[in-house]
């Protein structure tokens, strides 16, 4: 298992692809398979860690990524042939040392940060294999073993059947994610918002969110599972205004693991990832985002619950990673 080494895994408060990495890894631990993961040094698994990054390069800049990275590649791909397979959830980068190896590679595509990285994707379509997490995510150029939504540890996250009365946006602070139209509804409504998220855009958050921040607009930082897990649980509803094509929306299925129901904006996976009437509402712009906060207390919070409990649970994930990796291995006997 291949992880990034942004944030180590799991993360102690941001880092998206590293939580998926961890949920995979330690469920695939449970379900009997041999998971090495490698990842920085200081990451907590169950598998055996290889590690030679010593700790994620956002939390100490004296690390070069450039150099930590290519010495995490090469720990992996020189021991190519002690695994069945690699996945790669370390974006494209790895892909250049797929040919080198007879193992399999299979990729997780996150997202694409931009038409930029295409080009190593086409050049390795064919030989190596592709998961998308979201069917909205997949690029027409690229072909797929399968789309595997992510999956959650349900029991990180409470169900409250009786919320406060604030709204939240959770996430990065960034003009993808829709901070700026989150206080434009929250202001429009008259309700209270709570912004949580690192600022990954300063001059965003300095123009956009800084100027409004007051009693009723706060903005309380990134923070870790159990802040995480009461500030999802006690929102009345999450705000995820978006202005791209979201390819997943990890929080989204956080919110509603704790019954909080999701207004966000029609882009990406939104459609994939909200049951529109049962789990959120799924709008197009501000005006019908302000008349859905309207409507929250419409929707059943154990429903909102249930809704992930069918879809996005870590154990539907895990199998649905099991089927893939015993397609590709079966392919490559075959081929043998």
């Amino acid at each position: 298992m291949l992880a990034p080494i942004a944030w180590r895994v799991p993360p102690c408060h941001y880092g998206p692809w590293e939580r998926v990495v961890s949920l995979l890894t330690e469920g695939l631990v449970r379900a009997g398979v041999d998971v090495t993961l490698f990842a920085t040094a200081d990451s907590e698994t169950t598998a055996t860690l290889s590690a030679v990054v010593p700790r994620p390069y956002e939390e100490d800049r004296t690390l070069d990524a450039k150099v930590w990275e290519g010495l995490h590649l090469a720990n992996v791909f020189e021991r190519a042939g002690d695994f069945d397979l690699i996945h790669n959830h370390y974006d494209f980068l790895p892909l250049t040392y797929s040919g080198l190896v007879e193992t399999p590679v299979v990729t997780t595509i996150h997202g694409f940060s931009s038409d930029r990285i295409l080009p190593v994707y086409r050049r390795f379509d064919a030989s190596t294999h592709y998961v998308s997490i979201s069917d909205a995510d997949r690029h027409p150029d690229l072909s797929y073993a399968a789309t595997v939504p992510h999956g959650i540890d349900l029991g990180e996250f409470t169900l409250r059947e009786t919320p406060e009365d604030y709204l939240l946006f959770f996430g990065r602070l960034h003009p993808d994610k829709g901070a700026a139209e989150a206080i434009r509804v929250a202001q429009r409504t008259g309700r209270q918002l709570i912004l949580a998220g690192i600022v990954q855009d300063s001059a965003y958050f300095e123009r956009e969110v800084k100027p409004h921040l007051s009693e009723q607009v706060q903005y309380v930082g990134s923070v870790g599972p159990t802040e995480r897990d009461r500030l999802l649980g006690g929102a009345a509803a999450l705000l995820h205004l978006i202005n791209f094509d979201e390819p997943f929306g990890l929080s989204m299925v956080e919110a509603m693991a704790c019954g909080t129901p999701v207004v966000a904006t029609r882009r990406g996976s939104v459609p994939e990832v909200i049951a529109d009437g049962v789990s959120g509402f799924v709008v197009h712009n501000e005006d019908e985002a302000v008349s859905a906060t309207d409507r929250i207390a419409e929707l059943s919070r154990a429903s909102v619950r249930a809704h992930v409990e069918q879809h996005f649970s870590q154990q539907r994930m895990v199998e649905d990673y099991l089927r893939v990796y015993e397609m590709i291995l079966a392919a490559k006997r075959l081929k043998v």
